[in-house]
Order: C-alpha cells, then structure tokens, then sequence
C-alpha cells in the first residue's frame, strides 16, 4: 500500500457518478425531510460517546452510496489498517504514523512492533514517567530552588507542541487540580512572554520546554527568555553559575529527544521527556507534549482522556464504512468541497470550554491535507483541503453567522454541543419576556443549537415572511432564507476527558479519510519550511546588515528599510 501509487479518485465509477449527480444538483431538505420520515434516524449514527446526525447534510441515498465506492475504490479502510500496523505511510519523510498507538492500552495484544521497536512499551514507559513527574509536583513533593511548591507551569512550544496542550487543558478546566495553573508560551513576539509571566512568583512556577529537536527558533528563544526572567527574578542575574544552574534544573524540564541540547540549556536529561518520529506535532497532544495537561488534571483523568481517543480508533477500526462516523463525515466533506464548491467549513462549539477547538482543527486538518501532490509526487487531480475556522456558541451568531445564513458561499458547519455543563446556572429573574425567570441557562444556550440548525437547514420562505405581515418585496426578499446550508450536529453526554478524546480522535480520522481519497501525504509538512528558512536569511537585513539588505527583492527591501526607519 505505502510503496504503490495512490488511485486517482477521478477515474473511478463513483467519482464520476458523483461528478453526474452533482451537475444540476438541487438540494431539497424540507422535501427530503417530508418525503422520508426516517430521514433523520437514517442518517443519525453512534461513535463511542457521540451522537452524529448528519440529516441536514445536502446528502441523498445516491450521493452516499457513491461516496463510500469512491471510498472503497481509494483503499480508505486498507490504508487505515496500514496506518495502524506501523507502514511508512508517511513517505516523504519515510515514517510511520502512530499516533494511534499513543493511546494503545497497556498489555493490548497483539504488541506493536515496528522498525524493531516495541511501540506499546515504549509508549507506557515514556507515559509513566510522566504520571510520576505530574505527581510530583501535584502533590508538592517537587519545590522550587527556595523549597516552595510550584503553583504555576508554563509551556513553552508552538505549533503541535502548543496549540494541542493549551485546547485540551481550556476544555478539562473543570478537571484541574486546586492551586495549579497552566499557562503558555508560543508566540515569538516578546509580548507573549512578557504577559503570561508578568505576574508570577519565579519560586513557585515551573517551565516545560516542548521541543522534539530542541532546536525549533521560537520555543529555544522563548526558553532563553525565561530563564532570563528566572535569574532576575530570583536575583541571580550576577549570580554565581552553579547557582544559575541550580535554579534551572528546579525549575525547568523539557519533552524533547535531544538529551544533549537538553543538559546544554541546563535541565537535567532525567526531567526530559521523548516522543517518535512516527507522530507529527499536530498529532501529538495525547504524548508527552501534554506533560502540562497530566500536571494539572492527574494520571487517571488524563488515562481517561487517552481511553477516549482509543474508543473512536477502534470505532474506526471495526465498523463497516456505512456507519463509520469519521469516514462519512470525511466523504461528505469531500462531497461539498469537490463536487459542490465549497472552500471553508465551519466548526462551532457550544460549549464554552471548546473555545479553542476551532483554532486546534486549523493546524490538524490545514497542515496535515493543504497540499498540492500527491504522496508519490503526481500533481493532486482534484481540489485538496478546506479552511476550517469558528468560534463558539452564540458569539459566532452574533458575527458571521449572516454569511452561512444568506451569503453566497457554501459553508458547511459542525456543531458540537454537550447534554450537561460543568457549571450550570439559572437565570433567577428572567427578562420579563422570552426568558422565564428560572430558565436553566444551559435549555436557553442548547435552544439557539438547535434552532441554528433547523434554520440553517430549512430556511424561511418568501411567503412565510409575507404571512407574518410583511408587504414590501424589497423587505421580504431581504428576510428570505434559502436554507439547505449543511450541518452536522455532534452531541455527547458532557464534556469529560473521554469526550474530548473522542472528539479529537474524530476529527483526525476525517483528516485521514480525505487525505486517502485525494492520494495525499496527510502526516508531513514541507509548506511550513520555506518560510522560516528564508526568515533566517532575511534575519541580517532586519538587524542592519546593508548588504542582506541589498539582497532582498525590491518589496522586502522597501519594507524592512521603512522598519528600521520607524524603529529608530
């Protein structure tokens, strides 16, 4: 499989049989509804602890069954199972993807064995000494160089190494241990730092450094910077080295592999913790990279989390593709992308602690299938990726919302929502209107959920807005919904450390469906390379150099000079 030339979607019957259904294509959702009360329980389906209904999907029975050909003609499922097994599926870098096996239970059987490694115990090796490091501090065993417990721990990294740890610890806040707090550190801009460390005790906070080289520019140069603020803060700027170094090793511990770049910074090589090169950084979250997650909420909610990562992979694993959620969600995703136009895809949380779940499928789903050949090399023969963005609940209403409801462009959109909050409230007094004093805030919230759906789906004619009284065509044409726009809506029972597993897990799978149909490399990411080769070229010009600067092209050249002129 991983050796062979991916099939080209575009040659196979149900790729042209979609390509057919699709021109001339008039979708028809309060028709479809009307015209087959079993649309909704048809096309409702169960991962795990998630409840999928993609009955508002601009999808028919030919529509599916010509995806899931497509499916079968591109090898989805064998190339999963290859996946799974350890294949170098990542074939310009030559790797195996495993993230799957992050999350493999100890003892499973049959072992993973790949490259003469054994995957498993090397996973739970890495895994516990975590959970020890985490107890550590947890418990207050581990202390500062002055002796007082850490309060504080502040993850340096960017990219995977960032953006998963800080999504997942803002999801299970609830779940965090009283007196912790993570923060964290990405940006290389100085302002990012400055802010997360601004007000902290250097005696009770701790640093992680994320880096697998330990050699990535911004995570190395944010650490330089707090260790900097380190020794000032405990006054040993002109302190002695040995003091220096005592410090660090107190108060600094890195993920990373490369032990001798680690002992150079100055922490000791026992306070680092590795990872493979069989997981991408935007896959990672569920490996040592979210050290700073185990800290805060403890080895058996974080196994829970990892158990629900699992729960979906073996979902995908042993259920048929006609009720596979991942692989259908993947297909239509393909459906609305290739054959019907669409560009971006929405992803709307309702539920405040999946504030940055948008932000994390960015990196997942734009690094991993944002690519223009094919895993062989070929040029890719249909349109790859989507621009996934969001924001959560009704803040997004309230913005761009106007766009799905009555723009032109196709958005198709997931909504994703919990029965039980964590923190439920009740509106005592209500509004003395639409809000009845003792309204559950959570039934007010879930409302706009579902309503935001229906409407999506079905719309408001041209003589419904006539029937409330409107008489003006000009108004009502301006109060008309087409409808038809496609939802997803994913609903589980609360927000628990499985759930967000779950979800993760759901999407990487999606990602993995659509990177097989269009024959892609989903597991590398050369398009984030050139730029910050050429950031370090440009580098001389920014600090001064003439003759860097007299290199750059015309635009760069003006710029930088109109900087350096504003800078002084």
């Amino acid at each position: 499989m991983t050796d062979s030339a991916p099939v080209d979607p575009t040659s196979t019957d149900g790729w042209k049989k979609l390509a057919a259904i699709a021109d001339g294509f008039t979708p028809d959702l309060r028709g479809w509804f009307d015209s087959d009360p079993g649309r909704a329980a048809k096309y409702t389906f169960q991962a795990a602890d998630l409840t999928v209904d993609l009955s508002k999907g601009l999808v028919t029975e030919d529509v599916l069954t010509n995806l899931l050909q497509v499916a079968r003609d591109t090898g989805v499922a064998e190339r999963f199972r290859s996946m799974l097994a350890g294949e170098h599926i990542n074939v310009t870098e030559d790797r195996a993807v495993l993230h799957t096996a992050l999350r493999r239970p100890a003892g499973i059987e049959p072992s993973l064995v790949v490259d003469g490694q054994d995957v498993g115990a090397d996973v739970h090796a890495t895994l516990d000494k975590v959970y020890a490091f985490a107890e550590q501090i947890r418990s207050g065993a581990w202390t500062g160089v002055t002796g007082k417990r850490i309060e504080t721990v502040v993850n340096i990294g960017i990219g995977g190494s960032d953006l998963g740890p800080v999504m997942v610890y803002e999801a299970l806040k609830p779940y965090v241990q009283p007196g912790l707090e993570a923060r964290f550190v990405s940006n290389i801009d100085p302002a990012d730092i400055y802010e997360k460390t601004a007000d902290l005790d250097p005696e009770t906070t701790l640093f992680i450094v994320a880096s697998k080289t330990f050699g990535t520019l911004e995570t190395l140069t944010n650490a330089r910077l707090a260790r900097q603020w380190l020794w000032e803060r405990l006054g040993l700027a002109e302190g002695s080295d040995e003091d220096k170094t005592n410090a660090v090793a107190k108060h600094f511990v890195a993920v990373s592999t490369a032990l001798d770049k680690v002992a150079a910074f100055g922490i000791d090589p026992e306070n680092a913790f590795g990872f493979w090169d069989w997981v991408g950084g935007r896959y990672s979250v569920d490996s040592a990279i979210g050290t700073a997650v185990v800290v805060a909420i403890g080895k058996e909610n974080w196994e829970q989390f990892l158990a629900g990562f699992h729960a979906v992979d073996e979902h995908v694993r042993t259920t048929p593709l006609e009720q596979n959620v991942p692989v259908l969600m993947g297909l239509l995703n393909v459906w609305y992308s290739n054959f019907l136009g669409a560009q971006s895809h929405a992803v709307l949380p309702y539920t405040q602690y999946l504030h940055r779940f948008p932000a994390y499928l960015q990196q997942l789903t734009m690094e991993s299938n944002g690519k223009r050949v094919r895993w062989d090399g070929s040029p890719v023969t249909t349109s790859t990726g989507e621009v996934f963005w969001g924001e959560p609940g009704t803040n997004g209403q309230h913005a761009f919302y106007q766009l799905i409801h009555q723009g032109t462009n196709l958005v198709p959109a997931d909504f994703i929502t919990i029965a039980n909050p964590p923190r439920p409230l009740t509106d005592e007094t209500g509004d003395g209107k639409g809000v009845a004093p003792g309204t559950d805030v959570h039934t007010l919230f879930l409302a706009n959920f579902f309503a935001q759906t229906k409407a999506l789906a079905f719309g408001k004619t041209a003589d419904e807005v006539r029937a409330e009284g409107t008489t003006d065509e000009g108004i009502v044409a301006a109060r008309t919904f087409p409808g038809n726009k496609p939802t997803a809506s994913i609903l589980a029972p609360e927000l628990t450390p499985s759930v967000l597993g779950q979800l993760i897990a759901l999407y990487e799978h999606i990602v993995f469906t659509e990177g097989t149909i269009w024959g892609i490399d989903s597991f590398d990411q050369w398009g984030v390379e050139l730029g910050k080769q050429l950031a370090l070229q440009v580098t001389p010009a920014v600090e001064g150099d003439q003759e860097a600067l007299d290199a750059q092209d015309a635009s760069t050249k003006a710029l930088i000079a109109k900087y350096l002129e504003l800078r002084k």
